[in-house]
């Protein structure tokens, strides 16, 4: 199924070398079907601990994509969630060494045409900003495992900081969840100016609020790209994304 604001695209004539591209990574993207990326990272921990991150899914997940409820309201929600989830982490003893091997043994799946997409951008020279409210380490671990991890893709996300004998010391200090996810303060100086000069973007995401990660006045000349699970849902992405893509068509060989 698919949906797209045929006025906008027109109204968009984008030119490669003055475009930069912002993307979610879990469920945008890896596939549908993918554990995310704190799943992963929390692969060798042992059952118990697993018990207690689903647990913990299950509870803030629908409140999660929830779109009835208020923001503000939602937005406590996710920060114990985020927090709970966090202090698993280090109760169970994360080391850099059960999280690389994690990463090198996952069966995450990038979405049809994610791989060719990356690339394309590396080769127009656009700035690829991945802002996710998932585990920095585990993003970069499976772009370097599918050989798309370049020099123009910035990760801003949560990472996780290891001493030097691969013991998890914390992660970064400012925690990035659904919310909060926006290029707005978040991205270093030099990026900042970077993309201040790039006069169009594309943004990929498969939640409503992923539209946040670019400021409101940048979004008349963004074509924003939603990908949907729920088709129930449909409806309420045409309201917010230029082009919604469901079902077989929500893949990147789609844009």
């Amino acid at each position: 199924m698919q949906y797209i604001n045929a006025n906008k695209l027109e109204k968009l004539k984008i030119a490669n070398g003055n475009t930069y591209v912002v993307l979610d990574f879990d469920k945008t993207i890896t596939s549908t079907e993918s554990k995310d990326s704190w799943d992963i990272c929390g692969e060798l921990l042992g059952k118990e601990f697993k018990e207690k991150l689903n647990k913990y899914c299950d509870y803030y997940y629908p409140i999660e994509i929830d779109y009835k409820i208020s923001k503000e309201e939602k937005e406590k929600h996710m920060i114990e969630w985020y927090s709970k989830d966090m202090d698993l982490f280090y109760e169970y003893h994360l080391t850099k060494e059960k999280l690389e091997q994690a990463i090198n043994e996952c069966k995450d799946i990038l979405r049809k045409g994610a791989k060719e997409f990356l690339k394309k951008a590396k080769q127009n020279n656009m700035p690829v900003i991945i802002l996710s409210a998932g585990i920095g380490n585990v993003i970069e671990g499976v772009l370097k495992l599918n050989d798309c991890y370049y020099d123009n893709i910035h990760i801003i996300s949560n990472f996780i900081k290891f001493d030097d004998n691969g013991n998890m010391i914390k992660f970064n200090d400012e925690m990035i969840h659904t919310l909060n996810k926006t290029m707005e303060g978040h991205l270093p100086l030099k990026l900042d100016n970077e993309i201040k000069q790039k006069e169009y973007g594309i943004l990929v995401g498969d939640l409503i609020y992923d539209i946040n990660m670019v400021s409101k006045d940048k979004l008349e000349n963004t074509i924003t790209i939603g990908f949907v699970t729920n088709d129930n849902n449909f409806d309420i992405y045409k309201e917010n994304f230029d082009i919604v893509l469901s079902g077989e068509d929500a893949n990147f060989e789609s844009i």
